[in-house]
């Protein structure tokens, strides 16, 4: 019974995330073969949500539990979600929203054992709507049948399938940080009496905002424009080389002012500029129910805004004043963050792969890579070659990127210049198995790097918004701890990335050592750099041949990675 409760408890969580109708469930209801049929009452669930009483229809399933793990479902149990009906109608009516519904209904059907996507989806909204707000308990009042009836094979299957995977996730992990403390003990290098790469600069700099317009395609591309200010002790010297960056999903312009504002400091010039198409003014819009979700065609709009942007700079350097001069176009670099990783890795060289698309997006892989959710809208663009590559950019980095299926290792593997790829080991919407550490063995170019983030989300990297600007309410532990570490890093590494791979000096090559990020690593978010690993590494480890130290002392079954 402790896989049941498990599953129970991540049937609950999956209830809220993706849930909808609802007029009234009086008992949740499960075959658990070979010994029948057992239910549980939504009224001991409220009861012990309100009391933390355990009355005796819960009392069965309660005493095989943890007291931890009944406490983690009461605080679930207890949560209040403040999101809007409209919001949630948006979400649960979009394309992925539907999919994602589709498939919880596989395992949360109606009495008559039918896929539960148009209950759940109501009961949603409806409990959204509710004055006591959206909790679980709430939500499961909502749905419209007398009984909720989960598909226990398949949800069982789906969790410890999933189970696997996250043991299998940490011992990769585990492997890469072994690899890079044994790579750092044999650094000499005093890193405590060089520049330290983590502190400002010795530029000031300032802002410039500008509006573009790409009439051909109906985009207006807001832009910020950072660039380095000299005085009489620190005399800067244009043009100065230039770095754009692409930032994620739902997001804007203002997500990573701060590494703008660092790498200006440094004597870089930066454009910040905003995706018309999928940043956070249009999810706002389409939110409150004002436009439409994003498009497939922001696969091919996104890296068509930089080549935009970098026209529109080229034709500025002749005839606008301010910037006349400023800008170096031989020297150019690109970062970018998820949606915005798949940005800079295109630019880079990488190409749509429609084949491998069509190999991986199926129902089941979604249950282990959330960011195929995405990544397959790709199918609905027509299948050819678009000319996405721009040979004017030199070195990138990606944070957090997706890319393992819409890109693939045959594009992958096409990238001909420095990259720079950021992970973070608790990354759930893109995971950095499938997103990061395996697409990094198929870079053939020997300028690149793994950076490792221990404990990070795929939020991590994110500037925290402005108090009541966050288009997405984000439950804090999908933030992860104090993301100011990784502030951090990343600011000292692009700037260690960038001065050795775009500008070539290669006095900050020692910056890019394991040992360097041994030196800056804390321990809340321990980082790790690797400069080497390859496909039969990677895949010695996924199948468990690594050493006895780095083994979780249970081994499971090997899955196949999605």
């Amino acid at each position: 019974m402790k896989k049941f409760w498990r599953y129970l408890g991540l049937s609950f969580v999956s209830t809220f995330l993706t849930a909808t109708p609802g007029l009234a469930a009086d008992r949740i209801s499960f075959y658990y073969p070979p010994f029948g049929e057992f239910s549980l009452s939504v009224d001991s669930l409220e009861t012990f949500a309100k009391e933390g009483k355990i009355d005796q229809d819960f009392s069965f399933y309660a005493s095989r539990a943890t007291p931890e793990q009944l406490a983690q479902l009461r605080d679930l149990l207890q949560q209040r979600f403040n999101i809007s009906p409209t919001l949630v109608s948006q979400v649960t009516y979009s394309p992925i929203g539907e999919e994602v519904i589709q498939r919880i209904g596989e395992l949360l059907q109606t009495e008559s054992r039918q896929n539960g996507f148009y209950a759940i989806r109501g009961a949603l909204i409806i409990a959204a709507a509710d004055p006591q707000g959206l909790t679980v308990v709430n939500l499961l009042r909502r749905f419209p049948s007398n009984t909720i009836r989960l598909n226990y094979t398949e949800g069982l299957s789906i969790v410890d399938n999933l189970s696997q995977l996250l043991k299998k996730k940490d011992e990769v992990v585990a492997y890469l940080q072994k690899e890079a403390t044994a790579a750092a003990a044999n650094s000499t290098v005093n890193f405590s009496q060089l520049p330290d790469l983590r502190s400002a600069g010795k530029f000031p700099w300032q802002k410039k905002t500008l509006e573009l317009n790409d009439y051909s395609r109906n985009r207006r591309l807001p832009v910020d424009i950072y660039l380095p200010e000299g005085n009489s002790q620190t005399p800067a010297k244009p043009p100065y080389p230039l770095i754009v960056i692409s930032h994620g999903l739902a997001s804007d312009r203002s997500s990573f002012a701060y590494l703008a504002q660092h790498l200006t400091s440094y004597g870089f010039a930066v454009a910040v500029l905003e995706h018309p198409g999928s940043n956070a003014e249009r999810f706002q819009l389409y939110f409150a129910g004002l436009a439409g979700p994003p498009d497939p065609a922001e696969f091919i709009n996104r890296p068509l805004d930089i080549k935009f942007l970098l026209n529109e700079l080229e034709r500025l350097d002749k005839s606008d004043p301010s910037l006349q001069g400023k800008l170096n176009f031989q020297q150019i670099g690109a970062i970018g963050q998820s949606f915005g990783g798949y940005t800079v890795l295109t630019l880079a060289g990488a190409t749509i792969n429609f084949n491998q698309l069509y190999r991986d997006c199926n129902p089941n892989n979604s249950y282990f890579n959330l960011s195929l959710l995405l990544q397959c809208q790709a199918i609905k663009l027509s299948p050819k070659n678009y000319q996405l590559k721009d040979d004017r950019i030199k070195a990138i980095m990606a944070i957090n990127p997706i890319d393992s299926s819409i890109l693939g290792q045959g594009s992958i593997s096409q990238i001909k210049i420095p990259v720079m790829l950021v992970a973070g080991s608790q990354d759930i919407f893109a995971p950095p198995v499938f997103e990061q550490i395996r697409p990094f063995t198929w870079l053939t170019d020997s300028n690149k790097y793994l950076a490792l983030i221990e404990n990070a989300t795929h939020f991590s990297a994110i500037a925290e918004p402005t108090p009541g600007n966050s288009v997405l309410p984000v439950p804090p532990a999908l933030i992860g701890p104090n993301p100011a570490p990784v502030y951090s890093y990343l600011n000292a590494l692009s700037v260690a990335f960038l001065e050795t791979n775009l500008l070539n000096h290669p006095e900050y090559g020692s910056y890019l050592q394991p040992s360097y990020a041994q030196f800056i690593s804390q321990e809340s978010l321990k980082l790790s750099l690797l400069q080497s690993l390859t496909q039969n590494q990677f895949s010695q480890v996924w199948n468990g041949v690594i050493p006895e130290s780095v083994r979780p002392s249970n081994p499971q079954p090997t899955p196949t990675p999605p």
